[in-house]
């Protein structure tokens, strides 16, 4: 990666997975750009990492084009761009209101439209371009419709995009975590058992972190990657199985508390 100009949208969040994945590009000599709603702590990430911060709201068109056309004039190229953006909203499909619905599919579906476009235009003679999709697309967990079905569209986009601007030299993919330990997760799985529940339906015995996300993103980053248009599913094996259904959460926690 020595040499290489890169960007981590969505690396605002104290810990979160965009961070990792943006210390691990860094690690391996890449000139980061970090970007997300909050300036204060990405300046406190680039910094750590000799990278360049810079707001920026996915669901606003100008302002990712905005980034790309920052990073090329301050540059002079971009290499690898990753969207690590999203909300883990967990609602009953009756439950979610028209406005968390279309801040949904703001973030989710139309920001990963702008990201694409404004750096398929930025990356004119080829790069890698990853999308941090989920698992929830191949085995759904109730009452996430809304999270499923926006995460579903991006994977869509990538693929079409993928196709498209393979002759360009871009590579263009999705990465798709199960349940992570994040900063997104913490309060859900401070619950006891819960991660137990999850971690048996995974082959290889325990949920995924950010640290194996971020391997599979160097991997994808880096020249030697002949893939495109795929979703890698850096689960654990989650897709050779199911999500666990609410009564078995249910019991799994009961059990855990001895009740």
């Amino acid at each position: 990666m020595k040499g290489k100009v890169a960007l981590v949208l969505g690396a605002a969040g104290a810990g979160n997975m965009g961070q990792v994945i943006a210390r691990r590009l860094a690690g391996a000599g890449a000139r980061v750009w970090v970007a997300g709603r909050r300036l204060e702590p990405l300046q406190a990430l680039a910094a750590a990492i000799g990278g360049v911060a810079a707001r920026c709201d996915i669901t606003v068109k100008a302002e990712v084009e905005a980034l790309a056309a920052d990073m090329l004039a301050a540059e002079g190229r971009v290499d690898v761009a990753v969207n690590a953006t999203g909300w883990g909203l967990m609602k009953g499909l009756h439950e979610v209101t028209e406005d968390e619905l279309d801040a949904m599919c703001a973030l989710q579906f139309k920001g990963v439209h702008h990201f694409l476009s404004a750096f398929v235009r930025a990356m004119p003679h080829g790069g890698s371009i990853i999308q941090v999709s989920s698992a929830t697309t191949q085995v759904p967990i109730f009452d996430h419709a809304a999270y499923i079905g926006t995460k579903a569209g991006s994977e869509a986009l990538v693929r079409a995009v993928a196709n498209q601007y393979g002759s360009q030299g871009l590579r263009v993919n999705c990465v798709s975590p199960g349940l992570t330990a994040s900063p997104m997760t913490a309060d859900a799985m401070a619950a006891p058992g819960l991660e137990a529940a999850f971690a048996k339906e995974y082959p290889l015995g325990r949920i995924g972190t950010s640290e194996d996300i971020a391997d599979a993103v160097l991997w994808l980053a880096g020249d030697g990657a002949f893939v495109t248009g795929q979703n890698i599913q850096v689960n654990g094996g989650l897709t050779l199985r199911r999500n666990p259904r609410p009564e078995e959460i249910g019991a799994a926690i009961a059990a855990a508390m001895g009740q």
